[in-house]
């Protein structure tokens, strides 16, 4: 990576291969839910892998999805009705951020003959189970050992979360002792039942702060094969360019779904999904109103200098990524090299998108059997 010219530049976001950038409108939603589905729908196979949220009645299940995928207030949530069926949405926004969330009613035993486990738990995915901090867990505990038992034995390669929920009531010391109990308690229980082998991950969540995007965006990477490739590109983007610490968001929920190897600092991704926030609000009251309702373009960005001589950098990566940089002021006095090495990048970044996309036509060619596309004929085909 080196320095660049205005018109190097301006040549290279003309005519170079980047990504077809715009963004959402500011009503954009992912799709809705249709609950009403089938259940041999829901569980159709495909190369996408499911994210099942579980636990007991009334423990945020559905609090999170809203707040996290539908822009939903915490407040709002208050008036959510308990969930009677399973809830099934496709999130479909980026080449990396591809997966199906299914919301599983508390009171239902999906263990039970009449339903079909291999269909529920088979296939690429992770299980959040959601254990609600402010109640007595003990009941949980048990609902989470039986289900993470039962799912590992369908599905030994299925990824078990467990989200800590609610915590925003509680105290600091509170919280680490509520930590502390759970994840000592459920380990035990795997290591009485042999099942030592089984990895559980915790997370402090609540709805109120970004607990639970953090929480969300570790769930998440732990599912996109190119987590590795993308570290490595933000990991020589942030060394050549001087900057501190660099977040990949999807801009629409917040997640980031990767970042370098430095530590996360929870403040400092506090303060980069704030300014995602302040950039789209700005953008839909005054950006380009060109007929397609799209509040961003190829050339958006956003600086943000704080008190404290700390700069906070955005430039749109794809419609619905954006790249998020925190770095000090004197560091941002070379902003044309950074700025080059950022279209260079968006460009490898465009270049795991082809290559995800082959994949992803190779292997819905493979699930296309010659034997199913043949089974009607009477003869050999020639």
């Amino acid at each position: 990576m080196a320095s660049y010219s205005q018109e190097e530049e301006k040549h290279y976001r003309e005519y170079g291969p980047g990504c077809e950038i715009g963004s959402f409108p500011k009503d954009f939603v992912y799709g809705p839910d249709d609950p009403d589905q089938d259940i041999s729908l829901i569980f159709a196979p495909d190369q996408k892998p499911k994210i099942l949220l579980m636990g007991l009645r009334r423990s945020g299940k559905s609090s999170i999805q809203k707040v996290v995928f539908h822009k939903m207030t915490p407040n709002e949530t208050l008036f959510l009705e308990s969930t009677n069926k399973i809830e099934s949405e496709n999130i479909s926004n980026s080449s990396f951020v591809q997966f199906k969330i299914l919301d599983f009613p508390g009171q239902i035993d999906f263990f039970e003959p009449s339903f079909d486990s291999e269909k529920i738990f088979g296939g690429h995915g992770a299980l959040v189970f959601v254990i609600d901090a402010q109640d007595d867990y003990m009941e949980a505990l048990n609902r989470l050992h039986q289900t993470v038992l039962r799912a590992h034995k369908v599905n030994p390669h299925l990824r078990f979360e467990v989200f800590i929920h609610k915590v925003d009531g509680l105290s600091d010391d509170t919280k680490i002792e509520t930590q502390r109990d759970i994840h000592q308690r459920a380990n035990d229980e795997l290591v009485d039942a042999g099942m030592e082998q089984i990895h559980l991950s915790f997370y402090l969540t609540s709805i109120y702060d970004h607990s639970i995007f953090e929480a969300f965006s570790k769930v998440v990477q732990k599912l996109i094969p190119q987590l590795p490739t993308l570290e490595n590109l933000l990991n020589l983007f942030i060394s050549n360019s001087g900057i501190e610490k660099a977040f990949l968001f999807d801009v629409l929920s917040k997640i980031y779904i990767a970042t370098d190897s430095s530590a996360v600092d929870m403040q400092s991704y506090e303060l980069c999904c704030e300014m995602i926030d302040v950039v789209i609000d700005i953008s839909d009251i005054y950006g380009k109103d060109e007929g397609a309702q799209v509040p961003f373009d190829k050339e958006s960005s956003s600086i943000i200098k704080l008190n404290n001589a700390t700069v906070l950098y955005l430039r749109e990566v794809s419609r619905y990524l954006a790249l998020v940089c925190i770095l000090r002021e004197e560091s941002f006095d070379k902003q044309g090299l950074i700025d080059y090495n950022f279209l260079c990048f968006r460009k490898a970044i465009q270049d795991v998108f082809d290559v995800r996309k082959v994949q992803l036509q190779q292997l819905t060619s493979s699930l296309s059997s010659p034997i199913l596309q043949n089974s009607h004929t009477n003869g050999p085909t020639t």
